[in-house]
């Protein structure tokens, strides 16, 4: 199987935070790298708030996010796009990997899953403990009685996708020519308990419809990239290029994080702190004391 690809087309970039939580310096970072990424080759950037997750997006995390970026001088085209006015594409999405016999519920609680993280014989791929495939041989009785009867995630079958979709590839302007590895990262959830869709599904499509060409997001998100990559095949979608860039790490070396309270963008605007002088730094590297610019 085979996706289309997007040749001849303008570069068209997205940023895509998610308003669980107010933005902070690596956040800037991001948008600066992707808004410079566009404008450089006379492209467009996209806004598209990730809030598919409806119990933690928050309206004022929305205006907070349109706030910090005009504070840093970054503009975006078209009106700002929302997951969660997109909810019945996932649905469709998923329901046609269902159909192909690519989806297993599982049953999974977080504990049972916390039990099995930490068995000695686990196998950890780059983005953590890989799924060991409790549900996946259920029998079809067993999977139909507890579906009446217990909450459930959906899984994507790897290994059926996999037969489905064969060898798979993608460019990387960082690091060339990938081969998709997607066992890397095991039976990832597609359809989560708690929420419509998971990121991996949302993405995928999201990044289809808003015809993105070249992908500008953090090396921590790389390794999502061997499933990206095998869903876009799966559901006939175009390749994009990808630019997986640095990320701004902690003193300990931890990406930063949104409970950073000090790190916020927010703090530093309502501070009086002058928004384009430090998207001026970010764009030279010149960070606050503690923090570091991985080295990928």
């Amino acid at each position: 199987m085979t996706s289309r690809g997007y040749l001849g087309q303008d570069v068209v970039v997205r940023f895509a935070p998610s308003p669980n939580g107010l933005l902070h310096l690596g956040h800037a970072y991001a948008a600066c790298v992707a808004y410079d990424y566009a404008r450089d080759r006379g492209g467009k950037l996209l806004l598209r708030i990730e809030d598919i997750d409806l119990g933690r997006s928050k309206p004022e995390f929305v205006d907070a996010i349109l706030a910090d970026l005009q504070w840093l001088g970054l503009d975006w085209d078209g009106p700002v796009i929302f997951q969660s006015e997109r909810l019945a594409s996932y649905t469709k999405a998923g329901e046609q990997l269902k159909a192909k016999g690519l989806l297993y519920p599982c049953f999974c609680t977080r504990s049972s899953m916390r039990a099995v993280q930490q068995d000695e014989g686990v196998v950890v791929g780059p983005d953590g403990p890989i799924y060991p495939g409790t549900c996946r041989n259920l029998s079809p009785s067993d999977r139909s009685q507890r579906m009446k009867a217990e909450p459930h995630s959906w899984r994507l079958d790897v290994e059926e996708a996999i037969c489905l979709s064969g060898d798979l590839f993608w460019h990387d302007e960082t690091h060339g020519k990938q081969t998709a590895d997607p066992r890397a990262l095991g039976d990832v959830v597609l359809i989560p308990k708690e929420t419509p869709v998971s990121y991996h599904l949302a993405v995928t499509l999201d990044d289809a419809r808003d015809e993105i060409t070249h992908v500008v997001r953090g090396e921590d998100l790389f390794a999502s990239t061997h499933i990206h990559r095998l869903l876009q095949a799966l559901l006939n979608l175009p390749i994009p290029q990808y630019i997986h860039h640095p990320v701004l790490l902690d003193q300990t070396g931890v990406k930063l994080s949104k409970s950073r309270d000090s790190a916020s963008l927010a703090v530093l605007r309502e501070a009086g702190r002058p928004g384009y002088l430090i998207a001026d730094h970010l764009r030279k590297n010149i960070f606050p004391v503690g923090i570091t610019l991985s080295k990928g």
